[in-house]
């Protein structure tokens, strides 16, 4: 693939000074990539095959170009652990392990720094990469961060989950909950109607209401 094309198809999806960079990871250890519609179970995918003589990265086309360049690497990442110990995969190697954050870590330090990143999402960014999760959702700031940019902001007007306080009432997907307690990324909550408690993303974007005068919780 050249250059040209290859930059032409990533442009307006990632920060303009990070088009090169992107270039050359993939320059260096060439992937099958794709840019596929929205998928809610995660933001990019990197597949392999045993035996394949290259592999595969895909990437959701409705990420800002922030989050767009954060998955890009952290698959690229992945890509990298894979050409390193593909011997050891499915003896022992961890999706998510010291490998991979070792190379996610190593890959996004040259992109960490303002002119690729905004100061608000930078902050936040630098002290996820200190110890890398499996998904920069793991992160409430760096969330809260980054979906400011996203295409869609109008859907965000309403506070997430982890911004309410504790006993705090709240509308789900035309459910009523109560906010019982934070218990790491996720926020144990009580569904209002039946009383049983579910555990639910302190990312999910919510609607504050009053407590309900007919619902004894």
């Amino acid at each position: 693939m050249k250059e040209e094309k290859w930059l032409e198809n990533l442009k307006g999806r990632v920060p303009d000074k990070a088009l090169t960079y992107c270039f050359s990871l993939w320059e260096k250890e060439p992937f099958i990539f794709e840019i596929t519609k929205s998928r809610r179970s995660k933001l990019g995918d990197f597949r392999y095959k045993r035996g394949g003589d290259i592999q595969k990265i895909t990437i959701n086309n409705d990420l800002n170009q922030y989050q767009f360049l954060i998955t890009y690497i952290h698959e690229v990442a992945h890509h990298r652990v894979f050409s390193q110990y593909k011997d050891r995969i499915g003896k022992g190697l961890l999706p998510h392990g010291i490998e991979w954050k070792q190379n996610f870590k190593f890959l996004m330090a040259p992109m960490l720094q303002e002119g690729v990143f905004p100061n608000d999402i930078l902050i936040p960014l630098r002290r996820y990469m200190n110890n890398p999760k499996a998904s920069t959702g793991s992160d409430l700031f760096l969330m809260k961060e980054l979906r400011k940019y996203d295409k869609n902001t109008c859907i965000y007007e309403e506070p997430v989950l982890g911004d309410l306080s504790i006993n705090a009432h709240f509308l789900l997907r035309k459910r009523q909950f109560k906010k019982l307690r934070t218990q790491r990324t996720r926020v144990l909550c009580q569904e209002l109607a039946t009383g049983r408690n579910y555990l639910i993303s302190a990312h999910a974007v919510v609607k504050e209401i009053d407590k309900p005068e007919d619902l004894p919780f």
